[in-house]
């Protein structure tokens, strides 16, 4: 099934002309649990990955925890509708402790699967994304890995591996992602409006629109920042969402050079206040607003994953080099 994401509530362009000038795409990804291969794009799924290559571990230390769910309790359970049981943190020198631990692998992407993707070094054109799964330090920061691979190259490997390495344990039921499948869609975005990530003057007039719509229409308003500019969710390229933190300025560490959004990994496909771009497909036409949103978890939270206190994850590269470091930003 196809997702199509609805008309926007209110013509943008026609609103705000200048915005044409800034007018950009991002390709929203669409996770929905299911049962992805490692030849494809997905959430969650199983990698592509050569059995004779090392899984990525996190060698640095981990924070010590008290209790956690076993990774089997927690597919079990979500195929049941019911919540893991935790259970007490297992004794000193596990994985968590002080010992290495094995990524969790959250997502691949195919540029065949997404055109839109940007380039890896030495024409790669499948990107791996993993996250440590336990905290690090008293701040508790989180590690991830990025791997680019060319995908024909990979696929031409003798053996994969079947099942890559895992904790016993994990500190949360979020730690796992749900497998999913994607349905990529390309639409239009605009960049936040704060800071001077658009002009000043633009900026004002939108914030003031904004005031005018809540003030006539009430709280299902439609806004700028959260109907016309971003959508939600998982998506590749586009403008980043600053609504924890503000607009950062992301320069690569190793030259300098301004960094481009590679991709944005979403705790929720949407919340209270992006429920107008949840897909027609996906709706009752029936109804209106909120309550004909369909589907309930499995369209607002699908992937089962969180990043911070339910921010969006922003993977930037160096567009000068691609083999540069990434940076990651929870926002």
């Amino acid at each position: 099934m196809t997702r199509t994401t609805p008309t926007r509530p209110v013509p943008v362009e026609a609103v705000f002309p200048e915005l044409a000038a800034y007018r950009g795409w991002t390709t929203r990804l669409h996770p929905r649990p299911g049962r992805p291969g490692m030849r494809e794009s997905h959430v969650g799924g199983p990698m592509l990955w050569p059995a004779d290559e090392p899984w990525p571990v996190c060698q640095e230390p981990h924070q010590r925890e008290t209790e956690g769910y076993e990774p089997d309790e927690i597919r079990s359970a979500r195929a049941a509708g019911v919540w893991p049981r935790s259970q007490p943190w297992p004794g000193s020198g596990t994985p968590g402790e002080d010992g290495p631990a094995p990524f969790v692998g959250l997502a691949q992407f195919f540029r065949r699967d997404i055109p839109a993707l940007a380039a890896g070094p030495d024409g790669a054109d499948l990107v791996q994304i993993f996250r440590c799964p336990f905290n690090h330090g008293p701040y508790l920061e989180r590690r991830f890995h990025l791997r680019w691979r060319r995908a024909a190259e990979t696929e031409r490997a003798e053996r994969f591996l079947a099942a890559p390495p895992e904790v016993p344990m994990l500190r949360w039921e979020h730690e796992l992602p749900e497998p999913c499948v994607l349905h990529p869609e390309e639409v239009n975005t605009y960049p936040w409006a704060e800071d001077d990530t658009l002009p000043a003057s633009l900026i004002a007039r939108i914030d003031a629109w904004d005031d005018a719509q809540a003030a006539e229409h009430g709280p299902e308003a439609p806004s700028y920042q959260f109907d016309l500019s971003i959508p939600p969710g998982w998506r590749v390229g586009g403008f980043p969402s600053w609504a924890s933190t503000g607009p950062i300025a992301i320069g690569c560490e190793s030259c300098s050079t301004p960094m481009r959004l590679l991709l944005t990994a979403g705790s929720d496909e949407m919340d209270a206040g992006s429920h107008s771009w949840v897909p027609r497909e996906e709706r009752d036409p029936s109804l209106r607003g909120k309550a004909s949103i369909q589907g309930g978890p499995s369209v607002a939270q699908p992937t089962r994953l969180r990043f911070g206190r339910d921010r969006d994850l922003h993977v930037f590269t160096c567009p000068a080099d691609p083999g540069h470091p990434p940076q990651w930003v929870l926002s």
